[in-house]
């Protein structure tokens, strides 16, 4: 058995050169081995799959078109407004234009406009009528008798149908000449649908007596490029006039 000192006797027997053997103490059990940790599995970042193309949507189909609406039928313009409308296109008294003597060897000129006032020389395009005829010396060398073209009874209470009115004027003055002036008073007496474009330039005629269009005097405010025109017509009328004279 060993001896069981204690700590003061074995440090007395250390000085006294006594090497006191003492039996290892025994062996405490070993902890068990631990077991490796079993790794715990690394996490990978996994790789996030490409991306994948996704199809565009198909383009949405173009809106139709609204169907157009039904085609009407063309409404008739009213007789009076009717181009050709001879009939039924009313005119006014006859007025003489300028006061000159009834002299038979006086041309006489029947002159048929439109005109808003009612009178051929009012407001500003009767002023550039009134310049235009005095232009042409008729003031002086003709009898000018005028009357207002209307399309419709409405405008004009004491008018009458243009062809009646148109026919009692010429058997009364006997004109060389019926100077039409405007859309209305030329395709109304001629019977026409022509445009006033077509209609100038030319001799017509009307129950035997001469007839030529131009351009109404309102028209030639707002259009003063076509004045050189309308001067051209005015030079044409005298020329039929004077050849008829002669």
């Amino acid at each position: 058995m060993g001896l069981d000192l204690d700590p003061r006797q074995r440090a007395m027997l250390e000085e006294m050169g006594v090497t006191v053997w003492q039996p290892l103490p025994p062996s405490q059990p070993q902890p068990p081995p631990v077991a490796a940790v079993e790794a715990a599995p690394q996490v990978v970042a996994a790789t996030p799959p490409p991306p994948q193309r996704v199809a565009p949507p198909p383009p949405a189909p173009a809106p139709r078109p609204a169907p157009p609406p039904p085609a009407r039928a063309p409404v008739a313009a009213p007789a009076a407004a009717r181009p050709g409308g001879g009939a039924t296109a009313q005119i006014g008294a006859w007025n003489a234009l300028y006061p000159l003597p009834e002299d038979p060897a006086l041309p006489t000129w029947l002159v048929l406009a439109e005109s808003p006032g009612g009178e051929l020389l009012a407001g500003d395009a009767g002023k550039l009528l009134d310049n235009m005829l005095r232009a042409a010396q008729l003031h002086r060398s003709a009898r000018v008798y005028g009357a207002v073209v209307a399309r419709d009874a409405a405008a004009l209470p004491d008018g009458a149908a243009l062809a009646a009115g148109l026919q009692q004027a010429v058997a009364t003055h006997r004109p060389a000449l019926v100077l039409a002036m405007g859309r209305l008073a030329a395709q109304s007496l001629l019977q026409s649908t022509e445009p006033l474009g077509r209609l100038r330039g030319q001799v017509h005629d009307w129950q035997g007596v001469p007839v030529l269009v131009t351009y109404d005097s309102a028209y030639l405010l707002r259009a003063q490029a076509d004045k050189a025109r309308a001067w051209a017509d005015l030079c044409q009328a005298l020329a039929v006039v004077g050849a008829g004279a002669s």
